[in-house]
């Protein structure tokens, strides 16, 4: 998967730099065309010959040096890889990154790069766990930059602890993951709801829900990342709207159920990942209602149900459920995942923190048709969508 990928690696001053050395090394065995970058902290400990004898390409270092080759500088150097890494990644150049510091080559060229980036963190633990530096990947991590690590293990400070570098072989790995992952869903078409529905009682009224669409985003986000081509259906307003999808915005469970009908057919994969309400009120007053002092009676008729409809007419679709309970989860989850006929169904606990609506990160699991069940711990939704999708590319080639 590395053959004939550009990648740039980014070193920065630790005393894992020396480990770059082998990532280089590695990367270049596997096919990869390698770009390396170094701060100038990090020329102490390995020096720019090494990564450049190894590499077969020059080392970057000075921002104002005289350019190596014409094309291959700042911005163009940005603009040619298909990937980034920053190994080892120092709490200093995850705070530059967070805040968009560009001060040298490095953060420059990371600045301009609209491939994907990941991080491999190598500090002293107690620098790691500060409040500061876990802001920073948090947001870092919201920008879906990938990390890789860090591990626990003895440190050069004679401390034992999180906060080692990923091994170099292990880096590599998921470097190959990714660009695996990337070509998988090429050429599929994939829809994803998000979102709470809105079922209107009058003009400045609805019934609704706390969905967020902050799950529903990050698996749009994840498929992009995957190489799908994307169209969004949701109801949110407030959340970015991830590179490269087709967005659709709706506000009701049945202009939802049309938008989603009438694409299903030319789909690949369905994620309903949308809160739809049940009911909707059997009708909308045309005016605002006043308050007299008496009890209000409303009645509501169902809603459409878009993941039951989809089960009931799919042919090569492959179909995923969203599941939000309180009560007997996966007893309630199962019973939805067989009745609704999906191919896998993803069920949270709401009431458990972490876990509930709005929340920026989740809990679940993962049930299959054929029984199986996977436990997600708690990770942040981004995490959780990557996860996702692995398991649907792992059944849609096995």
């Amino acid at each position: 998967m590395l053959n004939g990928k550009k990648i740039l690696v980014g070193v920065s001053g630790g005393i894992a730099a020396y480990k770059s050395v082998e990532i280089v090394s590695r990367l270049r065995k596997k096919g990869a065309e390698v770009y390396v970058v170094m701060t100038k902290s990090a020329t102490e400990f390995v020096s720019p010959l090494t990564f450049r004898s190894l590499s077969g390409n020059p080392v970057h270092v000075d921002m104002f040096e005289e350019p190596k080759l014409w094309n291959i500088e700042h911005i163009a150097l940005a603009e040619h890889v298909d990937v980034a890494i920053v190994a080892p990644a120092t709490a200093n150049i995850i705070a530059k990154m967070a805040v968009g510091i560009a001060d040298d080559f490095l953060t420059t060229v990371l600045l301009a790069v609209r491939a994907k980036i990941f991080i491999a963190p190598a500090m002293n633990h107690a620098m790691y766990h500060h409040p500061a530096t876990q802001a920073n990947i948090s947001v870092l991590k919201d920008r879906a930059v990938g990390f890789i690590g860090p591990v626990k293990g003895l440190q050069a400070c004679g401390t034992e602890g999180d906060g080692r570098m990923t091994e170099p072989c292990d880096i590599v790995d998921e470097l190959e993951k990714f660009f695996f992952l990337g070509h998988l869903f090429s050429g599929k078409k994939v829809i994803v709801t998000a979102g709470g529905t809105r079922e209107a009682l009058d003009p400045v009224r609805y019934i609704g829900n706390y969905s967020s669409g902050k799950m529903g985003y990050a698996v749009a986000q994840a498929f992009i990342e995957a190489g799908a081509d994307v169209t969004l259906i949701s109801t949110v307003d407030e959340l970015p709207i991830p590179t490269g999808v087709e967005m659709v915005k709706v506000a009701t469970a049945e202009e939802m159920y049309n938008n989603v009908l009438n694409r299903f057919a030319e789909s690949d994969i369905v994620v309903k990942a949308a809160a739809v309400a049940d009911y909707r009120p059997a009708k909308k007053v045309e005016h605002k209602m006043k308050k007299n002092g008496q009890n209000l009676i409303l009645e509501l008729v169902p809603n459409p149900d878009i993941l039951a409809e989809l089960g009931r007419n799919k042919t090569h679709q492959f179909l995923v459920g969203f599941a939000a309970e309180t009560e007997n989860v996966i007893e309630n989850a199962l019973e939805k995942l067989h009745r609704k006929n999906a191919d896998m169904l993803i069920v949270n606990d709401v009431t458990r923190p972490g876990a509930g609506f709005g929340s920026d990160t989740n809990i679940v699991n993962i049930l299959f048709a054929d029984g199986r069940i996977k436990d997600l711990q708690k990770a942040s939704k981004m995490n959780i969508a990557r996860e996702i999708v692995k398991e649907i590319a792992i059944l849609q080639n096995s």
